[in-house]
Protein backbone atom coordinates (compact mmCIF):
# COMPACT_ATOMS: atom_id res chain seq x y z
CA UNK A 1 0.00 0.00 0.00
CA UNK A 2 1.45 3.41 -0.67
CA UNK A 3 0.68 6.21 2.51
CA UNK A 4 1.41 9.53 1.89
CA UNK A 5 2.11 11.47 5.58
CA UNK A 6 1.22 14.99 5.16
CA UNK A 7 3.48 17.18 7.53
CA UNK A 8 1.93 19.94 7.22
CA UNK A 9 1.39 23.97 8.68
CA UNK A 10 -2.04 24.73 9.70
CA UNK A 11 -3.32 27.98 11.07
CA UNK A 12 -5.65 27.64 14.33
CA UNK A 13 -9.25 28.67 13.17
CA UNK A 14 -8.45 29.66 9.46
CA UNK A 15 -10.97 26.73 8.05
CA UNK A 16 -10.52 27.59 4.87
CA UNK A 17 -7.05 27.88 4.20
CA UNK A 18 -6.66 24.52 6.53
CA UNK A 19 -9.49 22.91 4.59
CA UNK A 20 -7.42 24.22 1.22
CA UNK A 21 -4.49 22.61 2.25
CA UNK A 22 -5.90 19.34 3.27
CA UNK A 23 -7.84 19.07 -0.43
CA UNK A 24 -4.93 19.84 -2.05
CA UNK A 25 -2.49 17.31 -0.53
CA UNK A 26 -5.06 14.65 -1.04
CA UNK A 27 -5.10 15.86 -4.94
CA UNK A 28 -1.08 15.76 -5.04
CA UNK A 29 -1.12 12.06 -3.07
CA UNK A 30 -3.84 10.65 -5.55
CA UNK A 31 -1.88 11.92 -8.36
CA UNK A 32 1.02 10.59 -7.17
CA UNK A 33 -0.72 6.87 -6.81
CA UNK A 34 -1.12 7.16 -2.87
CA UNK A 35 -3.53 4.75 -1.49
CA UNK A 36 -4.09 6.52 1.82
CA UNK A 37 -3.18 9.94 2.95
CA UNK A 38 -2.59 10.94 6.68
CA UNK A 39 -2.69 14.28 8.03
CA UNK A 40 -2.06 15.14 12.27
CA UNK A 41 -3.94 15.17 15.36
CA UNK A 42 -6.94 18.16 14.72
CA UNK A 43 -5.28 19.09 11.17
CA UNK A 44 -8.41 21.34 10.42
CA UNK A 45 -8.38 23.47 13.68
CA UNK A 46 -4.85 23.03 14.19
CA UNK A 47 -3.52 22.69 17.60
CA UNK A 48 -4.17 23.99 20.48
CA UNK A 49 -7.63 25.56 19.13
CA UNK A 50 -8.28 26.34 23.00
CA UNK A 51 -11.17 28.02 24.02
CA UNK A 52 -12.47 27.93 20.52
CA UNK A 53 -13.84 24.95 21.35
CA UNK A 54 -16.28 26.26 23.56
CA UNK A 55 -17.98 28.34 20.55
CA UNK A 56 -20.56 25.74 18.64
CA UNK A 57 -20.46 27.81 15.52
CA UNK A 58 -16.43 26.60 15.37
CA UNK A 59 -17.65 22.84 15.72
CA UNK A 60 -20.12 23.43 12.94
CA UNK A 61 -17.34 25.11 10.79
CA UNK A 62 -15.41 21.64 11.80
CA UNK A 63 -18.39 19.98 10.45
CA UNK A 64 -18.93 21.44 7.50
CA UNK A 65 -14.92 21.01 6.31
CA UNK A 66 -14.98 17.58 7.37
CA UNK A 67 -17.76 17.37 4.22
CA UNK A 68 -15.74 19.09 2.13
CA UNK A 69 -13.04 17.00 3.12
CA UNK A 70 -14.85 13.75 2.11
CA UNK A 71 -16.07 15.13 -1.46
CA UNK A 72 -12.70 15.31 -2.47
CA UNK A 73 -11.68 11.97 -0.88
CA UNK A 74 -13.77 9.45 -3.78
CA UNK A 75 -10.58 7.42 -5.24
CA UNK A 76 -7.83 8.02 -2.21
CA UNK A 77 -8.46 7.49 1.92
CA UNK A 78 -7.88 10.09 4.48
CA UNK A 79 -7.12 10.41 8.06
CA UNK A 80 -7.74 13.82 9.21
CA UNK A 81 -7.80 14.88 12.65
CA UNK A 82 -10.95 16.82 14.00
CA UNK A 83 -13.19 17.11 16.39
CA UNK A 84 -16.09 15.48 17.00
CA UNK A 85 -19.43 15.71 18.84
CA UNK A 86 -20.49 13.09 21.93
CA UNK A 87 -23.28 12.39 21.05
CA UNK A 88 -24.48 10.92 24.38
CA UNK A 89 -25.48 13.62 27.48
CA UNK A 90 -22.46 12.33 29.57
CA UNK A 91 -19.08 13.79 29.87
CA UNK A 92 -17.58 16.49 27.82
CA UNK A 93 -19.33 17.61 24.74
CA UNK A 94 -16.74 17.29 22.12
CA UNK A 95 -14.08 14.50 21.11
CA UNK A 96 -10.81 14.49 20.30
CA UNK A 97 -10.94 12.76 16.96
CA UNK A 98 -9.56 11.01 13.68
CA UNK A 99 -11.72 10.76 10.88
CA UNK A 100 -10.87 7.77 8.03
CA UNK A 101 -12.75 8.93 4.78
CA UNK A 102 -13.11 6.85 1.68
CA UNK A 103 -15.36 7.16 -0.98
CA UNK A 104 -16.62 10.37 -0.42
CA UNK A 105 -17.63 10.12 2.92
CA UNK A 106 -16.64 9.37 6.22
CA UNK A 107 -16.14 4.97 6.95
CA UNK A 108 -15.49 5.76 10.81
CA UNK A 109 -14.41 7.75 13.60
CA UNK A 110 -11.89 7.10 16.42
CA UNK A 111 -11.37 8.80 19.48
CA UNK A 112 -8.48 10.08 21.31
CA UNK A 113 -8.15 8.14 24.62
CA UNK A 114 -5.19 9.61 26.38
CA UNK A 115 -6.13 13.43 27.21
CA UNK A 116 -2.59 14.85 28.12
CA UNK A 117 -3.31 17.49 31.31
CA UNK A 118 1.00 18.21 31.93
CA UNK A 119 2.74 21.41 30.46
CA UNK A 120 0.97 23.40 27.81
CA UNK A 121 -1.67 20.21 27.65
CA UNK A 122 -4.83 20.81 29.20
CA UNK A 123 -6.95 18.62 26.37
CA UNK A 124 -9.10 17.07 29.42
CA UNK A 125 -10.34 20.98 29.57
CA UNK A 126 -12.15 19.93 26.41
CA UNK A 127 -12.67 16.64 25.65
CA UNK A 128 -14.33 13.40 26.71
CA UNK A 129 -11.85 10.01 26.57
CA UNK A 130 -12.42 7.37 24.30
CA UNK A 131 -13.17 4.46 25.42
CA UNK A 132 -14.02 2.03 22.07
CA UNK A 133 -11.01 0.74 20.55
CA UNK A 134 -11.61 -0.41 16.55
CA UNK A 135 -9.33 -1.44 13.89
CA UNK A 136 -9.78 0.15 10.81
CA UNK A 137 -9.83 -2.50 7.64
CA UNK A 138 -8.46 -0.86 4.35
CA UNK A 139 -6.10 -2.52 1.05
CA UNK A 140 -5.76 -5.58 3.46
CA UNK A 141 -4.14 -3.95 5.80
CA UNK A 142 -5.95 -4.07 9.79
CA UNK A 143 -5.24 -0.28 11.04
CA UNK A 144 -4.08 0.03 14.76
CA UNK A 145 -5.06 3.92 14.51
CA UNK A 146 -4.23 6.19 17.54
CA UNK A 147 -3.85 9.70 18.17
CA UNK A 148 -0.83 11.02 20.05
CA UNK A 149 -0.88 7.67 22.28
CA UNK A 150 2.01 6.38 21.31
CA UNK A 151 3.73 9.48 22.13
CA UNK A 152 2.60 9.44 25.76
CA UNK A 153 5.15 9.08 28.52
CA UNK A 154 4.09 7.43 31.80
CA UNK A 155 6.74 9.58 33.57
CA UNK A 156 4.73 13.01 32.18
CA UNK A 157 1.63 12.39 33.64
CA UNK A 158 -0.08 10.48 36.63
CA UNK A 159 -3.00 10.18 35.42
CA UNK A 160 -2.01 8.02 32.83
CA UNK A 161 -3.80 4.84 32.02
CA UNK A 162 -3.37 1.55 30.13
CA UNK A 163 -2.48 2.68 25.98
CA UNK A 164 -5.32 1.67 23.30
CA UNK A 165 -2.86 -0.23 21.74
CA UNK A 166 -3.45 -3.11 24.79
CA UNK A 167 -7.48 -3.26 23.10
CA UNK A 168 -6.08 -3.19 19.31
CA UNK A 169 -3.30 -5.32 19.53
CA UNK A 170 -6.01 -8.04 19.97
CA UNK A 171 -7.31 -7.53 16.52
CA UNK A 172 -4.34 -8.70 15.69
CA UNK A 173 -3.37 -5.20 13.62
CA UNK A 174 -0.89 -5.35 10.82
CA UNK A 175 -0.04 -1.76 10.81
CA UNK A 176 0.11 1.33 13.65
CA UNK A 177 -0.58 4.77 12.45
CA UNK A 178 -0.37 7.34 15.12
CA UNK A 179 -1.21 11.28 14.31
CA UNK A 180 -0.16 13.51 16.74
CA UNK A 181 0.50 17.49 17.45
CA UNK A 182 4.01 17.10 19.09
CA UNK A 183 5.57 20.40 20.34
CA UNK A 184 9.33 20.54 19.55
CA UNK A 185 11.47 21.17 22.37
CA UNK A 186 15.06 20.79 22.06
CA UNK A 187 15.53 17.41 23.87
CA UNK A 188 12.49 16.27 22.18
CA UNK A 189 12.94 14.88 18.81
CA UNK A 190 15.22 12.04 20.42
CA UNK A 191 12.73 11.46 23.11
CA UNK A 192 9.96 11.05 20.58
CA UNK A 193 11.72 8.67 18.63
CA UNK A 194 13.08 6.57 21.40
CA UNK A 195 9.71 6.25 22.59
CA UNK A 196 7.74 5.21 19.25
CA UNK A 197 10.49 2.84 19.01
CA UNK A 198 9.68 1.02 22.12
CA UNK A 199 5.75 0.42 21.07
CA UNK A 200 7.15 -0.72 17.86
CA UNK A 201 9.49 -3.21 19.89
CA UNK A 202 6.45 -3.96 22.34
CA UNK A 203 4.13 -4.95 19.63
CA UNK A 204 6.36 -5.90 16.69
CA UNK A 205 4.42 -4.02 13.80
CA UNK A 206 5.66 -1.40 11.70
CA UNK A 207 4.54 2.38 12.97
CA UNK A 208 4.07 5.60 10.84
CA UNK A 209 3.97 8.53 12.93
CA UNK A 210 2.34 12.14 11.05
CA UNK A 211 3.16 15.46 13.08
CA UNK A 212 2.42 19.06 12.83
CA UNK A 213 4.72 21.63 11.31
CA UNK A 214 5.03 25.09 12.38
CA UNK A 215 4.03 27.45 14.94
CA UNK A 216 1.44 28.01 17.01
CA UNK A 217 1.86 31.60 18.92
CA UNK A 218 4.65 30.19 21.50
CA UNK A 219 4.06 26.55 20.82
CA UNK A 220 6.62 25.33 17.69
CA UNK A 221 5.93 22.35 16.01
CA UNK A 222 9.22 20.71 14.51
CA UNK A 223 7.94 17.97 11.65
CA UNK A 224 10.13 14.85 11.71
CA UNK A 225 7.16 12.67 10.93
CA UNK A 226 8.26 8.80 11.20
CA UNK A 227 8.17 5.17 9.95
CA UNK A 228 9.77 2.48 11.62
CA UNK A 229 9.44 -1.33 10.27
CA UNK A 230 8.44 -4.07 12.39
CA UNK A 231 12.00 -4.62 13.26
CA UNK A 232 12.28 -1.83 15.09
CA UNK A 233 14.54 0.49 11.53
CA UNK A 234 13.57 3.39 10.90
CA UNK A 235 12.88 3.54 7.26
CA UNK A 236 11.73 7.40 6.94
CA UNK A 237 12.62 10.37 8.49
CA UNK A 238 10.54 14.16 7.76
CA UNK A 239 12.75 17.30 7.39
CA UNK A 240 12.32 19.28 10.92
CA UNK A 241 10.40 22.48 10.54
CA UNK A 242 9.25 22.30 6.88
CA UNK A 243 6.20 20.91 5.23
CA UNK A 244 6.14 18.13 2.73
CA UNK A 245 4.50 15.36 1.17
CA UNK A 246 5.59 12.08 2.17
CA UNK A 247 5.35 9.10 -0.11
CA UNK A 248 5.61 5.63 1.60
CA UNK A 249 5.49 1.69 0.25
CA UNK A 250 4.84 -0.47 3.35
CA UNK A 251 6.36 -3.28 1.07
CA UNK A 252 9.30 -1.17 0.87
CA UNK A 253 10.44 -1.10 4.35
CA UNK A 254 14.93 -0.74 4.27
CA UNK A 255 16.42 1.09 7.23
CA UNK A 256 17.97 4.58 6.90
CA UNK A 257 20.27 6.62 9.08
CA UNK A 258 18.93 8.72 11.76
CA UNK A 259 19.69 12.78 11.50
CA UNK A 260 22.37 13.62 13.81
CA UNK A 261 20.54 17.38 14.67
CA UNK A 262 22.43 19.84 16.55
CA UNK A 263 21.43 21.37 19.68
CA UNK A 264 21.67 25.16 18.39
CA UNK A 265 20.93 24.62 14.56
CA UNK A 266 17.66 22.99 15.99
CA UNK A 267 16.88 26.16 18.45
CA UNK A 268 17.87 28.47 15.41
CA UNK A 269 15.37 26.83 13.07
CA UNK A 270 12.77 26.97 15.75
CA UNK A 271 13.22 30.61 16.51
CA UNK A 272 13.38 31.66 12.63
CA UNK A 273 10.30 29.27 11.94
CA UNK A 274 8.13 30.87 15.34
CA UNK A 275 9.12 34.73 14.18
CA UNK A 276 7.91 33.87 10.29
CA UNK A 277 5.07 31.97 11.51
CA UNK A 278 4.17 34.52 14.10
CA UNK A 279 3.86 37.44 11.64
CA UNK A 280 2.26 35.96 8.32
CA UNK A 281 -0.50 34.20 10.53
CA UNK A 282 -0.82 37.37 12.53
CA UNK A 283 -0.94 39.68 9.29
CA UNK A 284 2.09 41.41 10.26
CA UNK A 285 5.46 42.26 7.94
CA UNK A 286 7.40 44.45 9.68
CA UNK A 287 9.74 44.65 13.24
CA UNK A 288 11.04 47.15 15.92
CA UNK A 289 13.69 46.66 18.64
CA UNK A 290 15.65 48.30 20.66
CA UNK A 291 19.18 48.07 20.04
CA UNK A 292 21.39 47.96 23.09
CA UNK A 293 24.90 47.12 21.90
CA UNK A 294 24.48 43.74 23.95
CA UNK A 295 24.40 40.49 22.95
CA UNK A 296 20.58 39.86 23.44
CA UNK A 297 19.42 42.42 21.16
CA UNK A 298 22.14 41.65 18.98
CA UNK A 299 20.64 38.13 18.64
CA UNK A 300 16.84 39.30 18.29
CA UNK A 301 18.14 41.60 15.27
CA UNK A 302 19.60 38.63 13.34
CA UNK A 303 17.07 35.98 13.43
CA UNK A 304 14.34 38.72 12.74
CA UNK A 305 16.48 40.06 9.96
CA UNK A 306 16.94 36.35 8.55
CA UNK A 307 13.09 36.17 8.39
CA UNK A 308 11.90 39.06 7.63
CA UNK A 309 14.12 40.63 5.47
CA UNK A 310 16.36 43.49 5.84
CA UNK A 311 14.14 45.91 4.69
CA UNK A 312 11.46 44.84 7.31
CA UNK A 313 13.02 45.54 10.25
CA UNK A 314 13.66 48.69 12.08
CA UNK A 315 16.52 48.38 15.39
CA UNK A 316 16.72 51.90 17.10
CA UNK A 317 19.68 52.68 19.25
CA UNK A 318 18.63 54.22 22.37
CA UNK A 319 21.95 55.41 24.30
CA UNK A 320 21.73 57.27 27.68
CA UNK A 321 24.37 59.30 29.12
CA UNK A 322 25.52 56.37 30.93
CA UNK A 323 25.40 53.97 27.26
CA UNK A 324 28.96 53.24 26.20
CA UNK A 325 30.67 54.58 23.14
CA UNK A 326 31.61 50.93 21.97
CA UNK A 327 27.54 49.72 22.53
CA UNK A 328 26.81 52.44 19.65
CA UNK A 329 29.57 51.28 17.02
CA UNK A 330 29.22 47.59 17.67
CA UNK A 331 25.16 48.25 17.08
CA UNK A 332 26.06 50.09 13.87
CA UNK A 333 28.79 47.29 12.77
CA UNK A 334 26.02 44.65 13.24
CA UNK A 335 23.46 46.35 11.36
CA UNK A 336 26.23 47.04 7.94
CA UNK A 337 26.64 43.18 8.67
CA UNK A 338 22.94 42.61 8.35
CA UNK A 339 22.63 45.18 6.07
CA UNK A 340 20.15 46.55 8.19
CA UNK A 341 19.41 50.00 8.35
CA UNK A 342 19.65 51.41 12.59
CA UNK A 343 18.08 54.93 13.41
CA UNK A 344 19.37 56.44 16.64
CA UNK A 345 17.25 58.15 19.14
CA UNK A 346 19.39 59.98 22.13
CA UNK A 347 17.30 59.74 25.23
CA UNK A 348 19.24 62.13 27.65
CA UNK A 349 16.77 64.99 27.30
CA UNK A 350 13.56 63.16 27.52
CA UNK A 351 15.50 61.73 31.02
CA UNK A 352 16.51 65.16 32.23
CA UNK A 353 13.20 66.40 31.91
CA UNK A 354 11.57 63.30 33.34
CA UNK A 355 13.69 63.65 36.46
CA UNK A 356 13.35 67.87 36.26
CA UNK A 357 9.25 66.81 36.50
CA UNK A 358 9.19 64.22 39.52
CA UNK A 359 11.98 66.67 41.55
CA UNK A 360 9.59 67.82 43.62
CA UNK A 361 8.19 64.93 44.87
CA UNK A 362 11.68 62.73 44.72
CA UNK A 363 13.06 65.39 46.63
CA UNK A 364 16.88 64.90 47.52
CA UNK A 365 16.66 61.08 47.32
CA UNK A 366 19.82 59.31 46.28
CA UNK A 367 19.41 57.84 42.85
CA UNK A 368 18.59 54.33 42.75
CA UNK A 369 16.86 51.74 40.41
CA UNK A 370 13.90 54.17 40.24
CA UNK A 371 16.25 56.34 38.03
CA UNK A 372 17.54 53.13 36.06
CA UNK A 373 13.75 52.33 35.19
CA UNK A 374 12.91 55.56 34.05
CA UNK A 375 15.04 55.03 31.35
CA UNK A 376 14.05 51.76 30.37
CA UNK A 377 10.69 53.13 30.09
CA UNK A 378 11.51 56.00 28.43
CA UNK A 379 12.77 53.68 25.50
CA UNK A 380 9.50 51.59 25.74
CA UNK A 381 7.43 54.55 25.18
CA UNK A 382 9.79 55.30 22.34
CA UNK A 383 9.99 52.14 20.63
CA UNK A 384 6.20 51.84 21.03
CA UNK A 385 5.46 55.64 19.76
CA UNK A 386 7.18 54.26 16.36
CA UNK A 387 5.77 50.97 16.51
CA UNK A 388 2.31 52.84 16.79
CA UNK A 389 3.20 55.41 13.93
CA UNK A 390 4.51 52.60 11.54
CA UNK A 391 2.63 49.84 12.27
CA UNK A 392 5.63 47.69 13.24
CA UNK A 393 5.62 45.10 15.99
CA UNK A 394 7.83 45.53 18.65
CA UNK A 395 10.35 42.31 19.56
CA UNK A 396 11.19 41.58 23.20
CA UNK A 397 14.37 40.79 23.96
CA UNK A 398 14.89 39.93 27.23
CA UNK A 399 16.55 36.37 28.00
CA UNK A 400 15.39 34.01 30.13
CA UNK A 401 17.96 34.44 32.83
CA UNK A 402 16.70 37.87 33.17
CA UNK A 403 13.27 36.82 33.30
CA UNK A 404 13.42 34.10 35.70
CA UNK A 405 15.01 36.80 38.00
CA UNK A 406 12.88 40.06 37.46
CA UNK A 407 15.97 41.64 36.22
CA UNK A 408 13.75 44.19 33.76
CA UNK A 409 11.58 46.55 34.19
CA UNK A 410 7.95 46.46 33.33
CA UNK A 411 6.36 48.83 30.02
CA UNK A 412 10.33 49.09 29.46
CA UNK A 413 12.60 46.62 27.83
CA UNK A 414 10.26 44.00 29.14
CA UNK A 415 7.79 45.59 26.13
CA UNK A 416 6.61 43.96 23.21
CA UNK A 417 4.04 41.71 21.08
CA UNK A 418 6.56 38.53 21.01
CA UNK A 419 9.49 36.79 23.37
CA UNK A 420 11.83 35.67 20.77
CA UNK A 421 14.41 34.85 23.30
CA UNK A 422 12.67 34.32 26.31
CA UNK A 423 13.21 30.86 26.82
CA UNK A 424 16.95 30.58 26.26
CA UNK A 425 19.31 30.99 29.07
CA UNK A 426 22.25 33.98 28.83
CA UNK A 427 24.60 31.07 28.37
CA UNK A 428 22.61 29.30 25.87
CA UNK A 429 22.16 33.02 24.20
CA UNK A 430 26.07 33.28 23.71
CA UNK A 431 25.85 29.35 22.08
CA UNK A 432 23.00 30.58 19.58
CA UNK A 433 25.01 33.81 18.65
CA UNK A 434 28.39 31.25 18.49
CA UNK A 435 26.22 29.08 15.89
CA UNK A 436 25.25 32.21 13.82
CA UNK A 437 28.74 33.42 13.79
CA UNK A 438 29.92 29.56 12.40
CA UNK A 439 30.86 30.45 9.26
CA UNK A 440 31.73 33.81 9.29
CA UNK A 441 31.68 36.78 11.50
CA UNK A 442 27.84 38.50 11.72
CA UNK A 443 27.22 39.26 15.71
CA UNK A 444 30.59 41.37 15.80
CA UNK A 445 32.77 39.49 18.24
CA UNK A 446 33.01 43.20 20.99
CA UNK A 447 29.31 42.05 21.64
CA UNK A 448 29.57 38.48 22.41
CA UNK A 449 32.94 38.64 24.55
CA UNK A 450 32.30 42.26 26.56
CA UNK A 451 30.93 42.11 29.82
CA UNK A 452 26.92 42.00 30.20
CA UNK A 453 25.14 45.37 31.04
CA UNK A 454 22.27 46.81 31.15
CA UNK A 455 23.92 50.65 30.91
CA UNK A 456 21.58 52.02 33.44
CA UNK A 457 24.58 53.67 35.79
CA UNK A 458 27.65 54.47 35.23
CA UNK A 459 30.26 51.35 35.02
CA UNK A 460 27.12 48.59 36.02
CA UNK A 461 27.63 45.12 35.13
CA UNK A 462 25.08 42.65 35.32
CA UNK A 463 27.43 40.69 37.85
CA UNK A 464 26.83 43.53 40.23
CA UNK A 465 23.36 42.25 40.87
CA UNK A 466 23.74 38.70 39.81
CA UNK A 467 25.92 35.73 40.20
CA UNK A 468 27.33 34.41 36.91
CA UNK A 469 25.65 33.35 34.26
CA UNK A 470 27.32 30.00 34.12
CA UNK A 471 26.31 29.37 37.93
CA UNK A 472 22.24 30.96 37.77
CA UNK A 473 21.92 29.33 35.14
CA UNK A 474 22.34 26.06 36.21
CA UNK A 475 20.61 26.96 39.52
CA UNK A 476 17.53 28.40 37.34
CA UNK A 477 17.88 25.07 35.27
CA UNK A 478 17.36 22.52 38.21
CA UNK A 479 14.72 24.35 39.83
CA UNK A 480 12.53 25.40 36.59
CA UNK A 481 13.55 22.80 34.19
CA UNK A 482 14.12 20.25 35.95
CA UNK A 483 11.62 21.16 39.36
CA UNK A 484 13.91 20.43 42.26
CA UNK A 485 13.32 21.95 45.16
CA UNK A 486 16.21 23.98 47.19
CA UNK A 487 17.46 20.97 49.47
CA UNK A 488 18.30 18.98 45.97
CA UNK A 489 19.66 22.07 44.63
CA UNK A 490 21.79 22.67 47.75
CA UNK A 491 23.11 19.23 47.97
CA UNK A 492 24.30 19.39 44.18
CA UNK A 493 27.23 21.40 45.30
CA UNK A 494 25.76 25.18 44.82
CA UNK A 495 25.96 27.45 48.00
CA UNK A 496 22.65 27.45 50.24
CA UNK A 497 22.21 31.34 50.50
CA UNK A 498 22.80 31.67 46.84
CA UNK A 499 20.14 29.06 46.24
CA UNK A 500 17.90 30.88 48.40
CA UNK A 501 18.53 33.76 47.14
CA UNK A 502 17.90 32.96 43.42
CA UNK A 503 14.59 31.25 44.21
CA UNK A 504 13.04 33.74 45.87
CA UNK A 505 14.16 36.33 42.90
CA UNK A 506 12.04 33.55 40.74
CA UNK A 507 9.05 33.59 43.22
CA UNK A 508 8.37 37.13 43.77
CA UNK A 509 8.20 37.94 39.77
CA UNK A 510 5.98 35.89 39.03
CA UNK A 511 3.80 39.19 38.60
CA UNK A 512 6.02 40.54 35.92
CA UNK A 513 6.12 37.47 34.19
CA UNK A 514 2.27 37.83 33.33
CA UNK A 515 2.34 41.04 31.86
CA UNK A 516 5.52 39.31 29.66
CA UNK A 517 4.69 39.04 25.56
CA UNK A 518 4.06 34.96 24.21
CA UNK A 519 7.90 33.48 24.35
CA UNK A 520 8.89 31.21 22.06
CA UNK A 521 9.46 27.89 23.41
CA UNK A 522 11.91 26.08 22.62
CA UNK A 523 12.75 23.86 25.92
CA UNK A 524 10.58 21.62 28.24
CA UNK A 525 9.27 24.33 30.85
CA UNK A 526 8.93 27.66 29.13
CA UNK A 527 7.37 30.46 30.79
CA UNK A 528 4.08 31.17 29.72
CA UNK A 529 1.12 28.83 30.22
CA UNK A 530 2.94 25.88 30.00
CA UNK A 531 4.12 26.60 33.70
CA UNK A 532 1.45 27.65 35.68
CA UNK A 533 2.89 29.70 39.16
CA UNK A 534 0.44 31.51 41.96
CA UNK A 535 1.77 35.42 41.75
CA UNK A 536 1.15 35.48 45.26
CA UNK A 537 2.27 31.99 46.60
CA UNK A 538 4.99 31.74 49.21
CA UNK A 539 6.58 28.56 48.51
CA UNK A 540 10.15 27.94 48.44
CA UNK A 541 10.58 32.02 48.59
Amino acid sequence: MQIALAQTNFHVGNFEQNTQKITDAIARAEAAGADLIVFPELAVTAYPPLDFLEFDDFIERCNMAIEKIAASCTHIAAIVGCPSRNPVLEGKNLFNSAYFIHSGKVQSIVHKALLPTYDIFDEYRYFEPGRNFECISFKGQKIALTICEDLWNVEDDPMYIHSPMEELIKEKPSLIINIAASPFDYEHAQKRKAILLRNVKQYKLPLIYVNHVGAQTEIIFDGGSLAFNAAGELIHEGPYFEEKLILLDTEKQIAIQESKNEKYELIYRALTLGIKDYFSKMGFTKAILGLSGGVDSALVTVLAGHVLGPENILPVMLPSAFSSSHSVSDSEELCRNMGIKVEKIEINSAYESMIHLLKPLFGNRPFDVTEENLQARIRGNLLMALSNKFGHILLNTSNKSEIAVGYGTLYGDMCGGLSVIGDLYKTEVYQLCEYINREKEIIPRNIITKAPSAELRPGQKDSDSLPPYEVLDKILYDYIELRKGPARIIAEGHDEQLVHRVLKMVNRNEYKRRQLAPVLRVSTKAFGFGRRMPVAGKYLS
